[in-house]
């Protein structure tokens, strides 16, 4: 098959997409000698690399989408069965996940659109959630140099990063979502180095836990009332 092969589900087949060459010629998949693990320069470099994650993201997002196809319609009045209407994405910086699980109720009149949760997305931005949550926490625990290497490398450009560390340390921060969520964690996280602080106390040095950090954001992919998220 090719990359633009797909299973039956809609997703495209894990696996068909690899890492930058770039990074994995330059040693970013593999632990760098003599660094300091507290700072995460290996366990955030091997994770955007780390294709079985990208599996293991798929997976998860295979299964948001059948629970929610066997739901149905939310409508209570209305019992409609849903179709697959993805929304089509032009992914950078990972895996060519090109199509965002969404379907629609097949019943006239209705025609609700309901996209399930994601661990893959996080909202309408171009980069994998992955991506984001570990650039943006980099910011706060990799050396800068380091940082804009990275950057380039996954063609990030320096007023995207900026948008990405003002949406956690403003529009996150006041979201419902967090002020409801934030009191789990004692004590409390520092707010001015998110995700950084958030990605620590979930121990995301494991790749199994950066699911479950991304597993607990993914309510905030779900857009609400049909309308995707700008976030």
């Amino acid at each position: 098959m090719g990359n633009g092969d797909r299973g039956e589900s809609g997703h495209q087949i894990a696996g068909q997409n690899k890492a930058p060459a770039e990074l994995l010629r330059r040693g970013l998949f593999f632990p760098i000698v003599g660094v300091n693990k507290l700072t995460g320069e290996n366990w955030c470099q091997d994770h955007l690399t780390n294709e079985k994650l990208w599996q293991l993201l798929v997976k998860i997002d295979r299964d948001f989408a059948e629970e929610a196809r066997e739901k149905g319609c939310l409508d209570p009045d209305c019992g409609g069965k849903l179709h697959r209407s993805d929304y089509e994405r032009k992914p950078r910086g990972g895996p060519g996940w090109d199509l965002r699980d969404s379907f629609c109720c097949d019943e006239d009149g209705c025609r609700r659109r309901q996209t399930p949760m994601s661990v893959r997305f996080l909202g309408r931005r171009v980069y994998p959630a992955f991506v984001v949550v570990l650039v943006s926490a980099m910011v706060h625990g990799l050396k800068p140099e380091r940082v804009q290497w990275i950057r380039e490398v996954l063609a990030i450009d320096r007023r995207t990063l900026e948008r990405w560390r003002e949406w956690w340390s403003a529009t996150f921060v006041r979201s419902a979502f967090w002020k409801s969520a934030r009191a789990r964690f004692m004590p409390l996280l520092c707010e001015q180095t998110l995700p950084w602080s958030l990605g620590r106390r979930f121990e995301i040095e494991r790749p199994e836990r950066l699911l479950d950090l991304l597993g607990f954001l993914a309510p905030l992919t779900r857009p609400a009332s049909g309308k995707p998220q700008g976030i």
